[in-house]
């Protein structure tokens, strides 16, 4: 019934419920007494029937229907215990391995997400997770004893009346057969419903996240047509998934019904007879019942698996996908032993990139030096490899082709940790959290503390707005800082990166999107900045670092000048082109 990959879901869950065995262990405790009551309840019935009743013993009879309501209140309260430790473990397994899966999602390359949408990722975390814990837990709680329970009752049908039982087992290979059948093409349905699922929330996510362009340039009905098509495939494949189940349990049901009625019409033959009893045949129709009510709650519970075998199939990848650590290259024979505290220089030599293999690259053999308190900037049009660069030095991406080396260390022989030590990073595009400015500088860290944050935004002028605020760095931000100008979202993340305190900063476009006031304040931070630190930034403003000691000017990926900024301008040639442009252009 189960195929090879199901199996290892199941040990992978069984994995994280370990611990919690104790309460799993009271659980399963419970199933043989579960078992134990269900055969009990049709041998009484024989004996209040069959004795009792037919030899007019009203005490006897009393005593034995005493024993029945003992038998269904013992199995009322067994069957509460063993469903109620069970699932209180998945749900705590569960609750786990949602913990375990954001953790690994933080981890991952940030090359991950530049693949992959952010709403599918969130599905992952969410939808998925939350049908293994309702779907996958509940239904392998109920099949694990419905399938006991029915191959106990079996069993006691044969030592009861082989001839009678072999009626139940004549059509058994049908049912078994086409169970099967359905079982397979529900988990093929399953995860195309389940991918669907992901798609459509990806698109929502993405489509919220861009409402304000959205409405501005009136695309409502395109966007709502896209997200139509995700819900259709979705709808498609749920509707198949509703057929085979409907299917399944009407084939089910009827079969239950003709089984009970061959077996009224045989069993009274054979009362009239004499070579069956009265109570022997009504305690097997109501065995019976109890054999085919699990067979035919199978088949929902088939579905709720394989629903939660589809989701398997997809949180698999945030298990599997490795964590920056884990995709480290020579990670145990070349790794550096001791943490690198202090920055001295980093080198790029011949250096060549591409996203994947056959792809065009999008650096071309890049050679420079940064060396301790120097300054390196690098300039050029969109799509000339600038923010590749830094995404290389972050370790964002690390199949490169050529030699980096930090502090004369090959970059891909440090770890992630000590680059993040090294390097702060202030990015063009800013996020902020809906949370107080102290805390979006900061970054929830204890090891940057109140008067650190301060100090941050006194370094780059940030103080001036935000002491101006109600609250002051208590202010709380609406998402991604609505209740604040670009400028001054910018001015925050500028404090953040130093806040920080890496030794090196990276600017990514530090001016981008910014007012002239905000501009000048950014140019003053800056100009501190390279005084006191190293720092490697990236412009379209020219401006922010003419006073840099080397300048880069890459094209499609190659550096075609470089020098200072006297320099460029006495070879009167690409970055002098560029300059007489910004300076037009301001």
């Amino acid at each position: 019934m189960l195929k090879g990959i199901d199996v290892q879901y199941l040990k992978h869950f069984f994995q994280f419920a370990r611990k919690y065995k104790r309460t799993a262990y009271i659980g399963i405790a419970m199933l043989p007494l579960s078992i134990a009551t269900s055969l009990l309840f049709p041998w009484l019935i024989i004996q209040v029937i069959d004795v009792q009743l037919s030899q007019r013993n009203i005490d006897g009879l009393l005593l034995y229907v005493f024993y029945l309501s003992l038998v269904l209140v013992a199995s009322y309260i067994v069957d509460s215990a063993y469903s109620y430790c069970l699932r209180k473990t998945g749900q705590y397994t569960i609750t786990d391995m949602r913990s375990v899966l954001f953790a690994r999602v933080l981890k991952l390359p940030r090359s991950y997400f530049d693949s992959r949408p952010i709403g599918v990722t969130l599905s992952r975390l969410t939808s998925d997770l939350e049908t293994i814990g309702e779907s996958f837990v509940q239904s392998i709680v109920g099949l694990v004893k419905d399938t006991l329970n029915t191959i106990a009752l079996i069993t006691m049908m044969l030592f009861i009346d082989w001839k009678l039982t072999l009626i139940v087992l004549f059509i058994m290979p049908p049912v078994m057969y086409l169970t099967v059948y359905v079982r397979n093409r529900l988990r093929e349905l399953h995860l195309i419903t389940r991918s669907a699922l992901a798609r459509g929330v990806g698109y929502l996510q993405e489509a919220l996240l861009g409402m304000k362009t959205v409405q501005f340039y009136r695309a409502e009905s395109q966007v709502e047509n896209k997200y139509q098509g995700f819900t259709n495939e979705f709808l498609r494949a749920q509707k198949k998934v509703n057929k085979y189940d409907a299917i399944l349990f009407s084939f089910i049901s009827g079969i239950t019904s003709i089984t009970i009625a061959l077996m009224i019409w045989y069993g009274s033959e054979q009362v009239l007879e004499g070579a069956l009893t009265l109570g022997v045949l009504i305690a097997f129709i109501n065995t019976l019942e109890k054999v085919f009510v699990p067979i035919r709650d199978f088949t929902s519970q088939i579905a709720s698996i394989q629903s939660s075998f589809a989701a398997f199939d997809h949180i698999e990848e945030l298990f599997t996908q490795p964590t920056e650590e884990e995709g480290r290259k020579l990670r145990d024979s070349k790794q550096v032993s001791k943490p690198l505290t202090t920055f001295e220089s980093l080198e790029f030599k011949n250096v060549s990139f591409r996203y994947k293999e056959g792809s065009p690259y999008v650096l071309k053999n890049v050679s420079f030096t940064l060396s301790k308190g120097h300054q390196v900037a690098l300039v050029g049009s969109t799509g000339s490899g600038k923010s590749t660069i830094l995404r290389l030095i972050s370790k964002t991406y690390q199949d490169y082709e050529g030699s980096i080396l930090l502090n004369g260390i090959e970059l891909s022989e440090i770890s992630v940790e000590d680059c993040s030590h090294l390097f702060s990073l202030m990015m063009q595009d800013v996020h902020l959290f809906e949370e107080t400015i102290n805390f979006n500088i900061a970054l929830g860290k204890e090891a940057v503390s109140e008067q650190d944050v301060e100090e941050a935004a006194r370094y780059v002028y940030a103080n001036r707005f935000i002491e101006q605020l109600a609250g002051g760095y208590d202010f709380k931000l609406d998402k991604n800082g609505a209740n604040l100008s670009v400028g001054q979202t910018q001015l925050i993340s500028f404090a953040r990166s130093v806040a920080q305190g890496g030794q090196v900063m990276m600017l990514d476009e530090a001016t981008s999107s910014v007012d002239s006031i905000t501009e000048d304040l950014i140019q003053k931070a800056m100009q501190r900045l390279f005084k006191e630190k190293t720092v490697i930034a990236i412009a379209h403003r020219l401006s922010t670092v003419r006073h840099s000691d080397l300048i880069l000017v890459l094209e499609q990926g190659e550096v075609v000048e470089r020098g200072n900024h006297n320099e460029l301008l006495n070879q009167n040639g690409v970055y002098a082109g560029l300059l007489n442009e910004t300076m037009v252009e301001d």
